[in-house]
């Protein structure tokens, strides 16, 4: 069985629009390569809609009150191994994955893969921002790891001991872990989600505060 995880802290706004991508790109999978997919939502400390929202998908559903992103994503990923995950796919209730997503992340032949992102509302940012942000990217590693696109082996997962219980950076932890432990990590840069490019931040340190400290007060939005 391969399994999904997805953290949600009130993503009413997105959350609909991720499960419906997930449950394309799961009927891809099962289609394809004749195995069960399992998608497990951790509320954690939800006081929106998005419980509602979950119970019109079929997906297993988990309430906790931690809001930490780390444990989130472990106690769903806890609950998959569990029920017998060889695969654990990680993604955010922010973002969208394409259909052949768990394929490409499945059949390479590797411990995890960490695949990339685009931003969904990335003409919608002003011209000046978005320049930082390109900008960011040219001048950091690569190698980059996102939460919303990321996948590891059971066996690797628990090597390692999970996610750790942080309220950021929990992505890069558990990279770090398994490159220390010599696991095979493949870099997909070609596989990417699409993920929200709001700058109003779930998690401190993540994607939406660095698009926030890349704002231009004032400026107004436009086209490149």
């Amino acid at each position: 069985m391969i399994g999904i995880v997805v953290p949600v802290h009130n993503e009413q706004d997105h959350l609909h629009c991720c499960l419906n991508a997930l449950t394309v790109a799961a009927e891809h999978f099962s289609y394809i390569q004749k195995e069960a997919v399992e998608i497990v939502l951790v509320l954690d400390t939800c006081t929106d809609d998005s419980a509602a929202i979950a119970t019109t998908f079929p997906v297993r559903v988990i309430e906790v009150e931690h809001t930490n992103v780390g444990m989130a994503r472990h106690i769903g990923a806890c609950w998959l191994l569990e029920h017998g995950a060889r695969w654990l796919a990680f993604t955010d209730a922010d973002s969208e994955v394409s259909h052949d997503w768990l394929s490409s992340q499945c059949e390479l032949d590797c411990d995890a893969v960490c695949g990339n992102i685009r931003l969904a509302q990335w003409s919608q940012l002003p011209v000046v921002q978005r320049k930082r942000y390109l900008a960011h990217l040219r001048g950091s590693d690569p190698r980059r790891i996102y939460g919303a696109n990321l996948g590891v082996c059971a066996n690797a997962y628990r090597a390692v001991g999970g996610f750790e219980p942080r309220r950021a950076h929990e992505d890069v932890h558990l990279v770090r872990a398994l490159q220390a432990g010599g696991f095979r990590i493949v870099w997909n840069a070609a596989s990417y989600v699409l993920t929200s490019a709001r700058c109003k931040a779930r998690a401190p340190e993540g994607l939406g505060a660095l698009l926030q400290s890349l704002e231009v007060p004032g400026m107004e939005r436009e086209s490149l």
